[in-house]
């Protein structure tokens, strides 16, 4: 089986211009300082957690009905990703980048649809084979990211623990080909590259890879990419693990992201125009939502968030994880007090955890 990290389709946080791409990439060692205090014991079956808590609790959405089918699903709907078929494969390994010792990082390149999708991969010292981590990076504006970027200290972290770590660049990102017919404000498609990027490791012929035991690990944006994977493709990895996750609901991400100003504004104008805003086309919004269809996931999915995320608030997070275990699915919350977006003080905390997820759910 493999275990799949990821992100979701929803924008995160406004970033700031990134750096140029540079010919080779470095990943600083974490530094974040480590919290002292214990982490609370989980109670037994999907639970969730606070870290500690801050009597928060779960959101008081409920879950969509799940739209209507017809013989010919919409293109930019989450019954259009079920019903695709996949062909990831042909993963290359490209130039090393770095030697940091305990593991060496290469750029990648792999298969998705009729396009090559560009990435690196953080590969442990040793012989393996050794179990595998997907990213799904979050929100990063596509003019200026390069390879690899976003999520270093979780690249650096889990390398170092054994895992080979792929960290997908999504299509018109960096390397991998652009899609002139792909709406890149929707994303649904990137779910479709982090899933061809699971089939390409399952379907490589490199040693190093442990082909049976892959695991999805997405932040923000990636964290819905990484929900709309799991309902897509049921069954193609062990377990996930998303940080800081956009909404379940596409009109929820839509409605924080997206708001009448500047560029953002034209946009709203085309969408409108193409589609129907949240208000006008209801239906469009829940079929482009990976909530509606949360009955096919099978995998365990751990959900860390902090309590003062003013990027995508926590509450999006409890209502994932409410419409998890009213279908009877296996997910826990995690919430983390005090802490933002990018989860600046206790991230080490947060990266242990995660790490003891996966040694449950890939051994």
């Amino acid at each position: 089986m493999v275990l799949l990290v990821a992100l979701a389709g929803c924008t995160g946080p406004a970033t700031p211009p990134g750096p140029t791409p540079v010919p080779t990439a470095t990943v600083p060692t974490p530094t974040a300082p480590t919290a002292t205090m214990p982490e609370p014991r989980s109670p037994a079956g999907s639970t969730q957690t606070t870290e500690p808590s801050t009597g928060s609790s779960n959101s008081a959405s409920t879950t969509p009905a799940e739209p209507r089918r017809t013989s010919k699903p919409h293109p930019i709907s989450v019954q259009a990703l079920i019903e695709k078929r996949y062909n990831g494969g042909n993963l290359k390994l490209g130039r090393l980048l770095d030697d940091f010792g305990a593991y060496r990082r290469y750029l990648i390149s792999y298969r998705s649809e009729d396009l090559t999708i560009s990435g690196v991969m953080n590969v442990p010292e040793g012989k393996g084979p050794f179990p595998v981590l997907v990213l799904n990076h979050g929100y990063i504006d596509r003019r200026t990211y390069f390879p690899g970027q976003g999520m270093p200290r979780e690249h650096d972290y889990l390398a170092r623990r054994g895992y080979v770590v792929l960290h997908t660049d999504y299509r018109g990102h960096a390397g991998s080909d652009d899609d002139p017919s792909v709406d890149y404000e929707l994303r649904l498609p990137y779910a479709v590259d982090t899933i061809n990027a699971v089939l390409a490791v399952k379907n490589s012929t490199l040693k190093f890879l442990d082909r049976e035991r892959v695991g999805w690990l997405g932040r923000s944006m990636g964290g819905n990419v990484t929900l709309t994977a799991l309902v897509a493709q049921p069954g193609l990895v062990d377990a996930a693990v998303i940080y800081a996750s956009t909404s379940s609901l596409a009109a929820d991400n839509w409605k924080q992201f997206y708001r009448n100003s500047g560029d953002r504004a034209r946009v709203n104008r085309r969408i409108k125009r193409t589609y129907g805003l949240p208000d006008q086309s209801p239906q469009f919004w829940r079929a482009a939502s990976p909530r509606p269809y949360f009955e096919r996931v099978t995998e365990p999915l751990l959900v860390l968030h902090g309590t003062e995320d003013d990027t995508c608030p926590i509450e999006w997070s409890e209502a994932t994880v409410a419409a998890l275990r009213k279908e009877g699915k296996t997910a826990e919350l995690v919430r983390y007090r005090g802490e933002g977006h990018t989860f600046e003080r206790q991230w080490q905390r947060s990266i242990r955890r995660t790490a003891a997820f996966f040694e449950q759910h890939l051994d």
